[in-house]
């Protein structure tokens, strides 16, 4: 799911400050510990070969985030592409690959233990 900026309610607005939400935009019950992550990425990343050896070949952590600059796309199992851009708020459930279209930096909140588990993996596929 993407949500562009300019389509999220403002639900208050005041001199200095103008406050979006966006309801419904994932469930985080059950998930246990939660992490905030920064990435930079360089335009032409692929994580399709990082993970080989996941189910599926697949991330299978969900991930919400905000787009602070770039374009990144995502594909989910069933070959179902979405673009992401500067100032968008995403959520990526599991099961996806990411490809950066422009070099880009995202925020993302994600289940700690089971990106971590992903992240680990990615490392061991860069020592190949």
């Amino acid at each position: 799911m993407r949500v562009a900026k300019e389509n999220i309610e403002v639900k208050m607005e005041i001199p200095g400050a103008i406050i979006r939400q966006r309801t419904e935009f994932g469930d985080a019950s059950g998930l246990g510990k939660i992490s905030g992550e920064f990435f930079s990425l360089s335009a032409g990343v692929d994580t399709t070969p990082l993970f080989i050896g996941l189910e599926g070949n697949l991330c299978q952590c969900p991930h919400w985030g905000y787009v602070l600059s770039g374009q990144i796309e995502t594909t989910d199992s069933k070959g179902t592409q979405e673009s992401v851009n500067t100032n968008d708020l995403f959520f990526w459930p599991a099961g996806h690959n990411v490809k950066v279209i422009e070099d880009a930096e995202i925020i993302m909140f994600s289940p700690q233990h089971e990106h971590t588990k992903v992240i680990n993996h990615m490392i061991e596929k860069t020592k190949d």
